[in-house]
């Protein structure tokens, strides 16, 4: 089972924090919010996988939806807080490439 947080930032910056397992199951259901933020006008999002213990390939492609989703409505989408068994995933299928981890939510846009 897994839970999502979802919440806006002042700054107009939608946050996603699952709590547990990204797995198939609930992959749709990540594909699903962040497509919401992105329609609801939040196209900068962040997701803090700090709280994610598990990360399969389809919630990769979950959030490659996503990045591919903010950035077709001229925003973005960062990763922040990865625990070490899902920036594990990232580095082996060479994701951290393309999304790059950063080190707090408040600071993913600061770049």
């Amino acid at each position: 089972m897994i839970d999502f947080d979802v919440r806006t930032t002042d700054a107009g910056i939608g946050v996603v924090t699952p709590r547990g397992r990204l797995n198939m199951v609930a992959a749709r259901q990540l594909r699903e919010t962040l497509t919401g933020l992105v329609t609801a006008g939040n196209t900068r999002i962040v997701v803090d996988l700090a709280e994610t213990t598990f990360l399969d390939s389809s919630a990769l492609g979950a959030l490659i939806a996503g990045l591919k989703t903010a950035r077709q409505a001229g925003g973005d989408l960062r990763i922040a807080r990865p625990t070490e068994a899902v920036l594990t995933v990232f580095k082996l299928t060479n994701m951290d490439k393309v999304l790059r981890p950063r080190a707090d939510v408040d600071g993913a846009f600061d770049d």
